[in-house]
Order: structure tokens, then C-alpha cells, then sequence
């Protein structure tokens, strides 16, 4: 856990108390133990040297991504993985190395094609075989490709959160036929050059069975179709500690496990070994961060509920409503048992606007006091909104006892700026 209580009873991070933090820059505030984001990106890159196999870790922007994050993620030696134009922009505008972006989506624009193009990221990655004709029609030299297969493999996650199953508006089928055509397609431009394969089975995988199974699938689909790639890039999803009894992505044994079975399928085809790709997001930057708000009105319904709401909601905080996520939160200004069961509701007009439902918190919290909700550094602040005009939260990364402003609160101005008059 990033956090504890000190011995005067406040919350701290990196030894620095998050009452302080909360006083000096306001609430709702997004706040990253950036030891802790940097200590996950060097597990996974230690983790694959000791298998001795070629490998690249790209950090998946869409968990959080800014300028500096960004930078941080160039600094650890990571590539980068982007979805969109505005993530590719953010990149290049941090000045990240272009030739270790891998572009993502299953809907490029054209735009989106060619800005990547003009960029030269490292290799774009397929989604469908329509993309395969835009991307050769825009393209004036060779360009990298990676096509993103659709294994049919179900992880057993969220409905929403899963990727690799048949139905899915992710990568080419392999039983249907569309990602043999789209290798035929490839091999056939003008100006494609197939680096290799990719997929995802899904997000929160906390073992590495679906993995294993799909690379596997994957290896002899390869095998059988006389299909020689130098990357084999295996997706993210991996899970994290959201609340008491879910299980975080235990990094060193997965990778080991990961790499001997690889090691293990290849030469059971006798198949090149190949690179292996990873793309880490949520196991990098989820229980790095933190988000502080400050208790306001408590109501209680007897012998039904009662309600502690926050200054945030759902604006900065949609996990709750849209996947029915669980959270755990924790009294910031003193440590007082937990000893009642209540809903952190946000301040949204919405009657699902809720943050947790059965949370457990002492009894003595009231107004002014300040929660830490746990967990928040992946799919938190890169998924806010402005829904009842509220701003979105300021971020902060921690380290060495110091807080540094990283995204700075957005202003009231700001929620009105490309309003015409």
C-alpha cells in the first residue's frame, strides 16, 4: 500500500501527510507516489532480462497520461503506447522518441493515419483490413505494422473490460478468417512491412493462464500459415489491489511463467523466437494514486442508509457507475477505527453518482474532514469529464517529500473557453 497513518494519526504518503497536501491545494486532488509508478516500470523491464529474451515494455497512455507522466515513462526506458491523436500529440509534445510509439484503435481517422504517418511512429497497429488499404493509400515509404488478432479468448473480467473474445469490435478473428486475409493483405501493398502480432484478452488478469493459452493459439496459428514475425506482442490487462481480496499481477513469477511458456511453445513448432511485447497501463499507475476529497454533507436515513458525500463524484470518478468498481477509502486527518458501514456519494445530480456503497468508515467523520480513495491512478483522471460543469482535478506527483503539480485544476474559465458567444 502507498499510504499509512503516521504516529499522529494522519495519512501519509512517502512520509509526507496527505492532510497537508489536501490543505495546501484543495480537493478533489489526484496524488501519484511517483517511486511507486517508477518502481513498477523497472519490475517488468528486470522481470524480462532475466529470461535473457529480447522484449519491449510500452506504458498504455490511456491508463493516465500527461506531459510529464510521459516523460517519466521516456526516462524508464518504456516505449508508448497511444489510441488517439490527442495521446500521439501529448507524446511528441513531452518530445518523446516517436520510433517507440505504437499506434492503437480500432476506428483510426484518416487524419489520425496520416498524423501518424507524418510522425513515423514505430509501427502502427491493425485493427481492420479497410485500415490496411487507408494506411498504404497515405503512405509514401515503409511503414511498420503489427496486426492485432481477435483470439476468442474470454479472460474472466468485466463484460466491458474484455477484449479477446469473439465478439468483439477488437482486432481480425482468427476462426473467421479476417486475420489470415489481413496478413495476405499486408504482403500484398506497396508499402507494408509486417513486424508482427498482437492481442489482448482482457483487463484485471491476475494470472497468466489466458496468456499462456492465447500465445500459445497464437504460435501455431503462425506456425500453420507459414507466417514468420519478430514480434509477438502479448497486451496488458494486468491486475491490480483494488480492495481486501482482489490479488495484484504478482510481476516477477507472471513474467517467468510467461516467458519460459513461451520459450516452451516455440520450440515445440520449432518457431523463431520471437521479441515479446508487453503494454502495461493499470499495474504501472493504478495503486500508485490516490484521490483526496473533503467530506461535506452527511445524511442518515435511519434503519436504512446514511450518506457521506465527497466534492467530487462521478465526474472524476466514473469506475463506480460504469463497471460497478469497488473501492476502499480511508479517513485522511486521523485514525479513528472503521467501525460503521456507509455510501460515499458524490455531489453529482445523479442518482448513480456513487463512489462506494458499502464503505466501511469510522463513526466520528463529518464535514470539512478529508477521504483518500484508493486505487485511482489508472482509468481515473484520463476518464473525467466535465458532466454537471464541474472542473476537473488537479494532479500531483510525490516524491522525496515533495509534491510537484503535474496537471494544474482546471479553471472556470477553462469550462467556458470554446463556448461561442
Amino acid at each position: 500500500m502507498v499510504v499509512e497513518y503516521n504516529d499522529s494519526g494522519e495519512l501519509t504518503m512517502g512520509g509526507t501527510s496527505l492532510k497537508t497536501i489536501a490543505q495546501s491545494f484543495g480537493t478533489p486532488t489526484i496524488v501519484y507516489d511517483e517511486v511507486q509508478i517508477r518502481n513498477q516500470m523497472r519490475r517488468f523491464h528486470e522481470s524480462f532480462k532475466k529470461s535473457g529474451l529480447n522484449y519491449n515494455v510500452s506504458y498504455a497512455s490511456k491508463a493516465f497520461t500527461c506531459l510529464q507522466m510521459v516523460k517519466l515513462v521516456q526516462e524508464e526506458n518504456l516505449e508508448l503506447d497511444v489510441v488517439s491523436e490527442g495521446e500521439l500529440y501529448t507524446a511528441l509534445e513531452a518530445g518523446f522518441d516517436p520510433q517507440h510509439i505504437h499506434f492503437h484503435g480500432n476506428n483510426k481517422t484518416k487524419h489520425e493515419i496520416r498524423y501518424a504517418l507524418e510522425s513515423k511512429v514505430g509501427y502502427i497497429v491493425i485493427d481492420s483490413l479497410e485500415e490496411i488499404d487507408l494506411i498504404d493509400r497515405y503512405a509514401s515509404e515503409e511503414v511498420n505494422v503489427v496486426i492485432r488478432l481477435n483470439p476468442g479468448v474470454e479472460a474472466h473480467t468485466h463484460e466491458f473490460i474484455q477484449t479477446g473474445q469473439e465478439d468483439s469490435k477488437f482486432g481480425l478473428s482468427i476462426k473467421h478468417g479476417l486475420a489470415i486475409q489481413g496478413v495476405q493483405k499486408v504482403r500484398t501493398s506497396k508499402h507494408l512491412k509486417l513486424k508482427g502480432v498482437h492481442f489482448h484478452v482482457g483487463s484485471q488478469i491476475e494470472g497468466t493462464e489466458a496468456m499462456i493459452e492465447t500465445t500459445k493459439l497464437v504460435v501455431h496459428w503462425l506456425k500453420e500459415n507459414n507466417i514468420e514475425v519478430e514480434l509477438i506482442n502479448l497486451g496488458g490487462g494486468f491486475s491490480i489491489k483494488y480492495v481486501e481480496g482482489d490479488v495484484s499481477f504478482p510481476i516477477e513469477e507472471g513474467i517467468e511463467e510467461i516467458t519460459t511458456a513461451v520459450r516452451s511453445i516455440v520450440e515445440e513448432v520449432n518457431y523463431p523466437i520471437p521479441e515479446i511485447g508487453i503494454e502495461p497501463g493499470r499495474s504501472i499507475v493504478g495503486e500508485a494514486g490516490i484521490t483526496l476529497y473533503e467530506v461535506g454533507t452527511i445524511k442518515e436515513i435511519p434503519n436504512v442508509n446514511k450518506y457521506v458525500s465527497i466534492d467530487g463524484g462521478m465526474s472524476d470518478h466514473i469506475r463506480t457507475s460504469l463497471y460497478d468498481a469497488q473501492y476502499e477509502a480511508l479517513l485522511v486527518n486521523r485514525n479513528d477505527p472503521k467501525d460503521e458501514t456507509v455510501t460515499i456519494a458524490g455531489k453529482l445530480c445523479e442518482s448513480g453518482d456513487v463512489i462506494i456503497k458499502d464503505a466501511k468508515l469510522p463513526s466520528t467523520v463529518k464535514r470539512g474532514d478529508y477521504l483518500a480513495v484508493l486505487s485511482t491512478g489508472a482509468y481515473h483522471y484520463s476518464m473525467a469529464s466535465n458532466y454537471n460543469q464541474m472542473q476537473k482535478p488537479s494532479v500531483f506527483f510525490l516524491k522525496d517529500g515533495k509534491a510537484r503539480e503535474v496537471i494544474k485544476r482546471q479553471s472556470l474559465r477553462q469550462l467556458i473557453i470554446n463556448d461561442t458567444k
